[in-house]
């Protein structure tokens, strides 16, 4: 199953590892960006009694940014919360099998998600929904992560998948 090698995840192939890359630069300079601003907006709080206005918007937007596309990287790490002592019981094929049943399940949730956030994405498109705050963001925008976060999970997914067909090093 997923070995972890002393270079890191074990790896389905080459465009997995690209997309983890770009994942893990995305999901890099969303944190940097985001404890700039809550550093910048502490400061001149504490310093100047004066507030950015927008930073908590923006910072809720990043954290939502990061929850998703965080997870996907700690799903590809084999990273994730896991119940090993019932897992660890069975044998080895049989927890291959149960961990192709989990990720197919997850694969489902997770395309009807996409499908589900897109539609609600799009409709505030189309309706010209902004968001009700300073910077009257159209909504679209943020509601976009929902969509690419979950389609992210799902290539990782797939991804898991595809390494429980692989012969495993431990025998």
């Amino acid at each position: 199953m997923q070995m972890q090698s002393k270079t890191g995840p074990a790896s389905a192939g080459p465009i997995f590892d690209v997309a983890a890359r770009i994942t893990g630069a995305a999901t890099g300079l969303v944190l940097v960006a985001l404890v700039s601003l809550v550093c910048l907006e502490a400061l001149l709080r504490g310093g100047f009694n004066y507030s950015l206005g927008f930073a908590e918007e923006l910072t809720g937007y990043g954290v939502v940014f990061m929850t998703f596309f965080g997870a996907a990287l700690s799903l590809r790490r084999n990273a994730m919360f896991q119940v090993h002592f019932l897992l660890d019981t069975w044998p080895e094929g049989t927890r291959r099998w149960l961990i192709r049943a989990f990720v197919l399940i997850a694969l489902v949730i997770c395309v009807i998600l996409i499908w589900k956030t897109k539609d609600l994405t799009l409709s505030s498109f189309s309706r010209g929904k902004f968001a009700p705050t300073v910077l009257r963001t159209p909504l679209w925008i943020p509601q976009i992560i929902l969509p690419a976060g979950f389609s992210v999970l799902a290539f990782f997914l797939v991804e898991k998948l595809l390494l429980t067909f692989r012969k495993s090093e431990e025998t």
